[in-house]
């Protein structure tokens, strides 16, 4: 499929198809028991992710009684190397500057190459949920992805397909923003929808073009 790059038109059709559904409804639960940001440091909002993970179709074990959390231990791990070098919670995804993506294209590769099961045959976290939870604690500034996006739109879902991720959906971030003449926060209220970062905006753009097929006919 040739890359198509939203408009203010396409981006609102596909938001307005996303607001309300199950998604929403397992991320409103997830910020209600983490606060106002997600702290992998705490155990507690380790648990609230991983149920927020499989909430949005990840399919990750829960650790058995007595069992190891292989999940939880190898999450605080990355937490403590990683969650220094992410972007300031506020940073929006417009504003990610370029120096930024070497460090979240390396805590991307941590993270889906982190095992998430016990045994000899450990099942690592993988790209997609990778990118879920790398949202989930900057949404303000780093988009999902799904299998589908990540191949239409760079091919394949590796480390460096995940850089070309943020540099492609910050570029569309700009050039909406440019062409309104505003911030994200006009902008996304303008929309009708106050408080969806446009990182999540353009997160539901993809998925319903790319995921789901979606084609906009204007009115």
């Amino acid at each position: 499929m040739p890359l198509v790059s939203p408009t203010v038109d396409t981006l609102r059709a596909a938001v307005d198809r996303s607001v309300g559904g199950a998604a929403d409804r397992s991320w409103l639960r997830l910020r209600e028991s983490t606060g106002p940001a997600v702290d992998l440091a705490d155990a507690a909002h380790r648990r609230a992710a991983l149920v927020w993970l499989n909430a949005w179709g990840c399919r990750l074990r829960y650790p058995r009684p007595g069992e190891e959390d292989v999940f939880g231990t190898g999450l605080a791990r990355w937490w403590a190397r990683h969650h220094p070098l992410l972007p300031a919670a506020r940073t929006p995804l417009a504003a990610l500057p370029e120096t930024a993506l070497p460090a979240l294209v390396s805590a991307f590769a941590d993270l889906a190459a982190m095992p998430v099961t016990p045994g000899p045959r450990r099942r690592t976290l993988g790209p997609t949920a990778a990118s879920k939870l790398l949202y989930a604690v900057r949404p303000a500034a780093l988009p999902p992805w799904d299998d589908a996006i990540a191949r239409a739109l760079h091919g394949c879902r590796d480390a460096d397909a995940y850089g070309a991720h943020l540099r492609l959906t910050r570029s569309w971030a700009l050039r909406l923003l440019a062409e309104a003449g505003t911030d994200e926060v006009a902008f996304t209220t303008a929309l009708g929808h106050p408080g969806r970062t446009l990182a999540k905006m353009l997160d539901d753009y993809c998925y319903q073009v790319h995921t789901r097929g979606f084609r906009h006919q204007p009115a």
